[in-house]
């Protein structure tokens, strides 16, 4: 098994540019990006990305719509006159993708499979449209652990389901872990968002990613069980004394993958439930809706504070 635990230090050049790690990738004389329906012979991405510094990711199609639209009503007053959100998902068959002005917001489906393809997609696309330094952010919802319905969860560090804190994955044939590691100053920055009146807790923990949402998040309603009601409470009690406090189906593909690129990254879900308590999530429409705008609300806070030490200059 190759274990793959240090980056390559020429990966990112000084001036903030992402530098891939594929040799081959340059002897292309045009690369497409199928998923994301873009093709460096057809289109401009440094003209169209280029000033991209924020992507969002999301599983749904209709949350990243919300959330483009979201970040142009509120941040209005800082962006440029007159930006509005462009739609790109024409080209892509697989992704909802959004711009407005620096941000850009996508959805990743469900699971490392198709997050995986949209990262892999993604760091090229910002290779290719020489965007700098830019921060991707996973916001999305989860199950919590010891925690009530509608609490934000920042990850600090994401694990396996067999609390292992790596993405193993087989490359030509062989096992590679990559370590899933996420930049702390950025967890506690979103930390410091939290408000006096915020009707919600924030909290800060490890994140557990399944490759299944019933069997694998041992939940007893799903088609198949093999395990009893005290073998599941007994896995969701061991992941709570290891400082987990969410379940969801991308962060250690998230961590290994954005850290293994050197992009900055951060996850923010929020719980749709306590898994200590059921399996099901029961609460109304309504309420989830509600829950989901909470992320979207604490990554536009640090777009804004960001904004305010002139990331960028209104015209």
């Amino acid at each position: 098994m190759n274990t793959t635990n240090e980056m390559n230090e020429n990966q990112r050049n000084d001036n903030g540019l992402i530098k891939l790690q594929n040799p081959y990738v340059k002897n292309l004389k045009n690369d497409v990006l199928y998923h994301l329906g873009f093709d460096t012979s057809v289109h401009d991405l440094k003209k169209m990305f280029g000033d991209v510094k924020f992507i969002c990711t999301g599983g749904t199609e209709c949350r990243m719509k919300e959330f483009a639209y979201y970040v142009e009503k509120e941040m209005s007053d800082m962006f440029e006159t007159e930006t509005k959100v462009i739609d790109y998902s024409k080209h892509s068959h697989r992704y909802a993708i959004y711009k407005i002005g620096p941000v850009l917001s996508i959805s990743h489906g469900m699971g490392v499979p198709s997050l995986s393809i949209l990262l892999i997609e993604i760091f090229k696309l910002l290779h290719y449209a020489e965007a700098r330094d830019p921060i991707i952010f996973r916001i999305g919802s989860s199950g919590g652990i010891g925690v009530k319905p509608g609490t934000i969860v920042i990850t600090n560090g994401a694990v396996d389901e067999l609390l292992r804190p790596d993405f193993e994955t087989a490359v030509a044939g062989k096992l590679v872990k990559r370590p899933a590691i996420f930049d702390q100053n950025l967890v506690k920055e979103l930390e410091d968002l939290a408000l006096p009146n915020d009707d919600y807790e924030i909290k800060v923990g490890k994140t557990m990613c399944a490759n299944d949402f019933y069997e694998g998040q041992g939940r007893l309603d799903g088609a198949f069980c093999t395990f009893t009601e005290n073998d599941r409470m007994n896995y969701l009690k061991k992941l709570q004394n290891c400082g987990v406090l969410n379940i969801e189906m991308e962060c250690v593909c998230f961590g290994a993958l954005t850290h293994f690129a050197k992009i900055k990254s951060a996850i923010v879900c929020v719980t749709f439930l306590n898994r200590l308590e059921g399996d099901q999530v029961l609460e109304p429409v309504e309420v989830r809706q509600n829950f989901e705008m909470r992320p979207q609300i604490l990554i536009v806070r640090y777009l804004r504070k960001c904004l305010k030490k002139n990331f960028f200059v209104k015209k």
